[in-house]
Formats: structure tokens, C-alpha cells, sequence
């Protein structure tokens, strides 16, 4: 594990790649989860995280599915590749001044019910589903999540 001041150099030197859900809830519904954390907090972002090193696909994607949406145990074959996506924030989890952050980003789509509980609120605050056309019209969503739905 990295130690903040060695993880703001990584995150200051090189891209970050990481994973984003697009969980629909078999309506076209999109869910959405408002972010506690920097980058892009206090928006409305599909839920992901980052792939640690040395940390498979398949391990990562469990834990990202587990972490942000408290479902154990989702398999990434059970989900679709959606592509390969950048996402650029001015700011950093530190909150240091001038440096940002560059994600290379996997999105990866999958259903869940509505029926299954979802939610880790250490990450986001709230959750709520929209449909595309929803959340493009918002100002509160953020415009890397607005990317997926173009």
C-alpha cells in the first residue's frame, strides 16, 4: 500500500487506470452514486475505482462491484465491455494545489434488479437511478459520466 505522499507523486507523474460501472437496472435506468471524494466530489458519477498493481481485471472488477455497490461475489464475465475511456479532473484526493488527475478509464456494463440492495456510503453519499436523457440534462452530473450516454 502506497503512502499518501508516494500516491499524490504517482497520481502528479503518470495516468491512473481504473474501472467505472454503468449498472442498469433492466429499465434503462442509470445508477448513479453523488461522490464524498476528491476528484469530482459532491457530483453525480457512476460508481468505479482504481486497479491496484498487480491486481487482475477480474479481481479488480470484483472488488470495485463490492466496494462501491456492495454487491459481492459479480463476476466480470457477467458484465459488457463498454470502452476504453480519459477522464482529466483539475484537482486530486489530496486537494494539493496544480496537480490533477488522469484516469485511464474501463467502463463495463451490467444489470442488477432493483430489488438488490446497493450502496457503500463511504464512497457516495446518496444513489439514485436516471434514465439517460436525465442525467444529460442536469447540471450536477458530471461530464465524464455524461460521455458514457453521447
Amino acid at each position: 500500500m502506497l503512502s499518501e505522499a508516494d500516491f499524490l507523486t504517482v497520481v502528479r507523474l503518470t495516468p491512473l487506470v481504473s474501472i467505472d460501472l454503468i449498472v442498469t437496472d433492466g429499465n434503462r435506468r442509470i445508477l448513479l452514486g453523488h461522490r464524498r471524494n476528491r476528484p469530482a466530489r459532491g457530483t453525480w458519477f457512476v460508481p468505479g475505482g482504481r486497479i491496484a498493481k498487480n491486481e487482475s481485471l477480474d479481481a479488480a472488477f470484483k472488488r470495485v462491484v463490492n466496494s462501491e455497490l456492495g454487491v459481492a461475489g459479480m463476476e466480470r464475465s457477467a458484465s459488457r465491455f463498454f470502452g476504453v475511456y480519459e477522464h482529466h479532473y483539475d484537482d486530486n484526493f489530496a486537494g494539493t494545489e496544480d496537480v490533477g488527475t488522469h484516469y485511464i478509464v474501463l467502463a463495463y456494463a451490467m444489470t442488477l434488479s432493483g430489488t438488490v440492495p446497493i450502496g457503500r456510503f463511504d464512497q457516495h453519499s446518496e444513489y439514485q437511478w436516471l434514465l439517460p436523457d436525465e442525467l444529460l440534462a442536469r447540471d450536477d452530473v458530471h461530464e465524464n459520466t455524461k460521455a458514457y450516454f453521447r
